[in-house]
């Protein structure tokens, strides 16, 4: 992972929010709320907590004398987030690195994280981290995307991309957030920071939009690959776009269009 892939700045957090939330986290939020609040936990922290789908799933779940910290490390994605939730005077809104969590031993029954593994420097580091602020037997419920190739419309966008590109194609998609897919990499990480009881789950979904464009605007400007484009040519933005959603629609038609999202779901126990 490079150090820009972690900026999710100016626009990105809106696009994000407006985009890429419904056309593919929506499904493994429920999911992971879902699970989440099947542990009936009384003290749940979230890392990187993004723009809030996962909390606006899981604060209804939660008992009425819950506490539920949001975190992450983007101030402008937190703000958004907060901007997006009813109020609740359960959830504190905590800007916080998972590589040094700002939280005392054995504080939490729970923690989730919904894709944001990928993004950690260090993850043995984040995950002794979480194992440290959990308390014992508490669990950590987290997602990570499986490789881009079972991810449909990522990977169409990446291949378009690398014809526009084709002497440095933009890789932020395959590298990061479909970086991280091996689970018996991620059992290991897991296990070496202290974490038992380790379960994977591999989980596909559908990834639905109402036209090819949707998918591309998505990706191309709610992500970091937007910053990427937009390094290679500052021009070139919604040319790129354009040509994303053009492979799109040759592949899936030109109305609504639907692929495959694959993700696998892990649990693990302090």
């Amino acid at each position: 992972m490079l150090e820009t892939d972690k900026a999710f700045t100016g626009s990105i957090p809106e696009n994000y929010d407006r985009y890429m939330v419904p056309l593919i986290f929506e499904p493994f939020a429920a999911d992971l709320a879902r699970r989440a609040a099947a542990l009936s936990p009384g003290a749940v922290l979230e890392i990187a907590a993004g723009t809030g789908v996962v909390t606006r799933a899981l604060a209804p779940k939660l008992s009425p004398d819950a506490s539920y910290v949001v975190s992450d490390l983007n101030q402008p994605m937190l703000d958004y987030a907060a901007s997006r939730q009813a109020p609740d005077n359960r959830i504190t809104w905590r800007q916080a690195d998972a590589m040094a969590l700002p939280f005392e031993d054995a504080a939490f029954d729970v923690i989730c994280c919904q894709f944001g593994a990928m993004f950690f420097p260090n993850r043995s580091a984040a995950y002794r981290e979480a194992r440290r602020v959990l308390k014992p037997g508490g669990h950590f419920l987290f997602n990570v995307w499986d490789r881009i190739e079972e991810n449909v419309f990522a990977d169409d966008v990446t291949n378009a991309l690398a014809r526009i590109f084709p002497d440095d194609p933009p890789r932020f998609l395959a590298r990061t957030p479909h970086g991280y897919h091996d689970t018996a990499l991620i059992r290991r990480d897991l296990e070496d920071a202290g974490f038992s009881h380790v379960v994977i789950e591999t989980r596909a979904e559908q990834s639905r939009a109402s036209s090819p464009r949707l998918p591309a605007v998505a990706y191309c400007q709610g992500t970091v690959l937007r910053s990427e484009i937009e390094a290679r040519d500052p021009g070139k933005l919604e040319a790129a776009t354009d040509h994303a959603a053009a492979a799109i629609a040759e592949r899936h038609g030109s109305g609504e269009v639907a692929a495959k999202i694959q993700a696998h779901v892990i649990m693990a126990v302090a």
